[in-house]
């Protein structure tokens, strides 16, 4: 969700957290809407709920926003084990959260527009 509709300031969230050797440095640091980054925590993983296994984290620095996820709606959809995990762990799709998200589809702001969205990234993207 872009931060002009988030009623709380986004946050600086460590991709990978300090507790886990994580540096605070611009290639490490992402911003996170407060929800977003409290569920995630310190987590660089999360249990793949369709096969159980544990799978990595969307990272924003190294993975393509378009090739792990889509909008369906208010939906966010996997495209991918390593979105099926994100969106569980950050718990995007909660009722409350998709209410939001279907109340600024209905003032026409959301989703944003396919030249807002991150950027395709080069790198490893599994």
């Amino acid at each position: 969700m872009p931060q002009e509709y988030d009623d709380l300031p986004f946050q600086f969230d460590h991709i990978i957290a300090r507790k886990h050797g994580g540096p605070t440095t611009a290639r490490n640091l992402a911003l996170a809407c407060f929800l977003c980054n409290n569920h995630k925590g310190p987590n660089i993983a999360g249990r793949d709920p369709r096969t159980g296994r544990i799978v990595r984290l969307f990272h924003p620095r190294r993975h393509a926003w378009r090739q792990h996820f889509q909008w369906d709606g208010a939906h966010l959809m996997e495209l991918t084990t390593i979105g099926r995990a994100t969106i569980a762990v950050l718990e995007i799709n909660l009722p409350h959260r998709i209410a939001v998200r279907q109340a600024l589809i209905e003032e026409n702001v959301f989703p944003p527009l396919p030249e807002k969205l991150p950027a395709q990234k080069r790198g490893r993207t599994t």
